[in-house]
């Protein structure tokens, strides 16, 4: 290990290898990556690098911004300096050396004219993503990277962006990753190092509050509302879910991935664990490592309905103008289920039902045959983004129902509309009756 030089006593340890490319051996590129990892690696306390080869991040140009900066000179080298490694000075970009993951966008490029956008900006688009795929990007395009091919095993060191990407990671598949920027995923991609903090050391994995069930967490709506619950409590620690009886109906991807995004949203959580479920917690002892519980909380019948009520508290106007499903991203099971929920059914003439997948996902379901009863139904399957990530609903929405805790947490402060979170089953039916009817369940 070398200690930086030019940097003080209690500066941080560098590898030989990690010392040449910080000292310019890797060409430009990569000694600004190495600069800027070293900067914020000492300003959250690390003492050295990790190695990482699996990074999800945002990568491509899609604002008008970055298209002026782009032609001022520079091309996409020049986005890529300043939004990915915080530099003003262009430099050539090489080849990642990380396999790299890019996420969600702000539109559907096959879909723009529901975006609101000109012609002009997907082209530049389309030339960006033809450029970052060149330097190595697997061009997914989703907020749910896991669903469609990148899966970290349990201790993998990643480097990924997005909340609830980043709480599934820890969480379910016992990834390490803090929820980092784009700054330091670009820095990761090019160096295939990340600051040794946080969750990639064992302590700060480890449970600080519980929440103890008194009554059983079985449908997709139950786990988003114990999410929202539960982040709300405890803010960015890390809490155990446990029951006496033990968990009755073990969740599957979707109740998990709508679990993690609730808490991610209504609080900071980046790590939980399921006692009994998840990879750490095999047990309440070994989620919380041999330490006390900061605090129990317990969650029954009065909290639940609490919880929705809370999450509802926009819910004015019952007249429906929109209904979004899909945040994050849908499963290709819960595309399934929609397309039974609205089979042989209308949507009415005064909603629109837009239903969010990963392009590979929406590919899956137009050789099932579920976009086709879905479209002729009135929906439309998009892929790349959500309404809350482009800000775009449709003309008029006044008042959105929702399937989602983290949707019916952001798009009223986003976008100032009305939100009903419920079922999946009352947001198929309120797109068809233009009326929210869901309740309590």
């Amino acid at each position: 290990m070398l200690r930086l030089e030019t940097q003080d006593k209690d500066s941080m340890q560098l590898t030989d290898h990690e010392q040449a490319m910080y000292d310019g051996r890797d060409g430009p590129a990569i000694q600004k990556a190495m600069d800027l990892l070293v900067r914020y690696g000492e300003a959250l306390g690390a003492e050295r690098l990790v190695e990482t080869n699996n990074v999800c991040a945002t990568i491509t140009a899609t604002t008008p911004f970055q298209r002026d900066i782009a032609l001022k000179g520079g091309g996409m080298d020049a986005v890529f300096s300043e939004f990915s490694l915080d530099s003003q000075d262009v430099v050539k970009i090489p080849k990642f050396k990380t396999f790299t993951s890019h996420l969600q966008l702000g539109f559907d490029p096959n879909q723009p004219e529901k975006f609101g956008l000109s012609e002009e900006i997907v082209q530049f688009y389309n030339k960006s993503e033809k450029h970052v795929a060149g330097l190595g990007a697997q061009i997914m395009n989703t907020c749910t990277p896991y669903q469609v091919g990148n899966v970290p095993t349990r201790g993998e060191h990643c480097a990924w962006m997005e909340s609830s990407a980043v709480v599934y990671c820890n969480s379910v598949l016992g990834g390490r990753t803090n929820t980092e920027g784009r700054e330091s995923c670009g820095a990761a991609m090019l160096t295939g190092r990340i600051p040794d903090w946080g969750y990639h050391r064992d302590e700060p994995r480890r449970a600080t509050h519980v929440i103890e069930l008194d009554i059983e967490v079985e449908s997709v709506q139950d786990w988003g509302l114990l999410g929202y619950f539960m982040g709300d409590l405890v803010q960015e620690r890390v809490p155990v879910v446990y029951s006496r009886r033990g968990i009755g109906k073990v969740p599957n991807l979707p109740r998990l991935k709508h679990f993690g995004a609730a808490a991610s949203s209504s609080g900071g959580v980046e790590m939980y664990h399921i006692a009994g479920v998840t990879p750490e917690a095999l047990t309440l002892e070994q989620a919380l490592g041999g330490n006390q519980p900061v605090e129990i909380f317990r969650y029954g019948e009065a909290e639940r309905r609490a919880t929705y009520e809370k999450i509802n508290a926009t819910g004015k106007d019952a007249e429906i103008q929109y209904v979004m499903l899909g945040c994050p991203h849908y499963t290709i099971e819960q595309i399934w289920e929609a397309a039974q929920l609205i089979e042989g059914r209308k949507v009415h003439e005064n909603c629109e039902l837009w239903i969010f997948t990963p392009r590979v996902i929406k590919s899956l379901a137009d050789r099932n045959g579920y976009t086709e009863i879905i479209e002729k139904a009135g929906g439309i399957i998009m892929s790349d983004s959500c309404s809350a990530m482009s800000r775009a609903v449709p003309k008029g929405t006044k008042t959105v129902a929702l399937d989602s805790a983290k949707q019916a947490h952001y798009l009223p402060a986003i976008l100032g509309v009305e939100a009903w979170f419920g079922t999946t089953a009352q947001c198929i039916d309120a797109a068809c009756t233009g009326r929210w009817n869901g309740g309590y369940e």
